[in-house]
């Protein structure tokens, strides 16, 4: 009951979006949804009681239908195209990390509001950003402007992403792969991979579902090197608590992800028809629809403005760095 009326409210503004995408496919419901969203939280604030189910629709949701779009998957699809595009993975995510620090001591960041914006951009936006924080420890303003700066970003993403995609010609392979290694958030990803056509959503997926795995050995990193701060640093640089830095570390690896492999699993050994897998695309959609509507009617224009020029500034490097970058990786490697 407590979810009732955040999660109900969602599912009415999936609804018109569903319906006016019929009208306007080229946009399609999932980005008419956030868009309505962010609309609907600049226009009137949102009163607390809807916040519990906005986070359920914007998370639970949006991790469930990952793991149904897995239904429609095979494990030979999912091997080839994690090891495919390894490559573009792996460069966009050093120079993410290389361009955060080089731009955020330019602009004169906090360490670890610098540290949080790179490590959002790099893998998976406020995921990240949540299990780098659980590590580090970092100050409540930094967590928030970061969490703000990755929000900003994924929602330009969602809206000029598939107009760029088509203006350059690219593939549904092409465009899956471009959306997977460079826009910020997984919700995002699914956005504008599902506005572009299904072949990239499937692809699209799997490379961010490969690039989400880097949040482990990332966070393993943190945690070692701030253990080995002296015990008098700073809050800003605080070394880890032992207790909550075990803990955080069992957290870290996203568990939906081991739900897509089961579901993937099962397609593969032929334990879903091949009759539904239409009926479990479309039930997919509308559930990513419903959690970006979530998303949008989450939005918080305040926190966004108190974050500052500069986080924005490096978040702007950033978002235009890592896409440029997975751009010209495609073309080396023969993927674009």
């Amino acid at each position: 009951m407590r979810l009732l009326p955040g999660a109900g409210l969602a599912a009415a503004v999936a609804a018109v979006a569903t319906f006016l995408g019929g009208f306007v496919p080229a946009l399609g419901a999932p980005l008419i949804a956030i868009v309505a969203g962010i609309a609907i939280a600049a226009w009137r604030p949102l009163p607390g009681p809807l916040g519990p189910g906005l986070g359920f629709t914007s998370k639970r949701v949006l991790q469930g239908s990952i793991v149904i779009l897995g239904l429609n998957l095979s494990a030979r699809e999912v091997l080839r195209s994690g090891r495919s595009s390894l490559p573009v993975l792996a460069g966009t995510l050093v120079l993410a990390l290389a361009a955060a620090a080089v731009a955020g001591r330019l602009l004169r960041l906090r360490g670890d509001l610098n540290l949080l914006i790179g490590v959002g951009t790099a893998i998976c936006g406020a995921s990240a950003i949540a299990a780098a924080d659980s590590v580090i420890d970092a100050e409540e303003a930094d967590v928030s402007y970061a969490i703000a700066t990755i929000f900003t970003f994924n929602v330009v993403a969602v809206l000029a992403y598939p107009s760029l995609g088509h203006a350059l010609g690219l593939s549904q392979h092409a465009f899956g792969l471009w959306a997977g290694t460079a826009v910020n958030d997984m919700s995002s990803v699914v956005a504008a991979t599902t506005v572009y056509g299904h072949g990239a959503l499937s692809y699209g997926v799997v490379v961010k579902l490969t690039r989400t795995l880097a949040i482990i050995p990332i966070c393993l990193g943190l945690a070692a090197w701030r253990h080995r701060r002296p015990a008098g640093a700073a809050r800003s640089e605080p070394g880890p608590r032992p207790a909550r830095a075990g803990r955080s570390l069992r957290r870290v690896f996203p568990l939906f992800i081991l739900g897509f492999v089961a579901a993937v699993t099962l397609n593969s050994a032929g334990a879903v028809p091949a009759s539904s897998h239409r009926g479990l695309g479309d039930l997919a959609t509308w559930m990513i629809t419903a959690a970006l509507a979530a998303i949008g009617l989450s939005t918080r224009p305040r926190a966004i403005r108190a974050a500052g020029a500069r986080p924005m500034i490096l978040g702007a490097v950033l978002w235009f760095t890592v896409g440029v970058t997975s751009l010209a990786l495609q073309l080396a490697s023969g993927q674009l």
